[in-house]
């Protein structure tokens, strides 16, 4: 068995900062609390709505967690879901290069927030961004595929962002989301270098 060594950061370390929003109950902690190197610092209290009976903890401010390469730390801030605490929203997206929204995908109301969630990100900057689908453990292929088609139709979104499905417990599918927003942003970065 080959053992796969830690990157450690180095002192040219640039913090490269991406959010992780979406709908309330949707898995954004979870999947900061998947990938990070470090214990994720949050701010999740007991529910006291009449969401309580979808879970019984929420975040009321941010999730934060990172990740280290040899040339950048990652970043990871994850928002609250609900409306009530939008204010921390706006705090949150200053700086980010890109960010992740991620959808509860057996939850009609998930997606037809994430339209408004989506909508206001793309206000506070114009970054990368790719998008989630959690739940869909129990759907087929076919299921999973329409799934996506719905999504995009309302969402809006144009062709070139990535819609997956993505189990936030698991690490290589939060990975395949990190990669697809990094890539968006290289790309980015790469056209604007171009263009000068």
């Amino acid at each position: 068995m080959v053992r796969r060594q830690r990157a450690t950061p180095t002192t040219t370390s640039k913090p490269v900062k991406i959010v992780v929003t979406g709908p309330f109950s949707a898995g954004k902690t979870t999947l900061i609390r998947t990938v990070s190197e470090v214990a994720i610092v949050g701010t999740e209290r007991d529910v006291t709505d009449d969401t309580r009976s979808v879970k019984d903890r929420t975040t009321v401010a941010m999730d934060f967690g990172r990740i280290s390469f040899e040339s950048a730390s990652l970043f990871l801030f994850g928002t609250p879901g609900q409306r009530r605490f939008e204010v921390m929203w706006e705090i949150l997206s200053d700086g980010m290069v890109g960010f992740i929204l991620l959808v509860h995908a057996a939850d009609e109301r998930s997606l037809m927030e994430s339209w408004h969630i989506l909508d206001t990100f793309r206000r506070y900057a114009d970054v990368p961004y790719v998008i989630g689908l959690s739940h869909v453990d129990e759907l087929s292929d076919e299921q999973r595929t329409a799934l996506i088609a719905k999504v995009r139709e309302v969402l809006e979104l144009p062709e070139h962002v990535s819609v997956a499905p993505c189990d936030p417990r698991k690490k290589e599918d939060v990975k395949g989301l990190m990669l697809a927003v990094l890539n968006e942003v290289k790309e980015r970065l790469e056209r604007a270098e171009a263009n000068e």
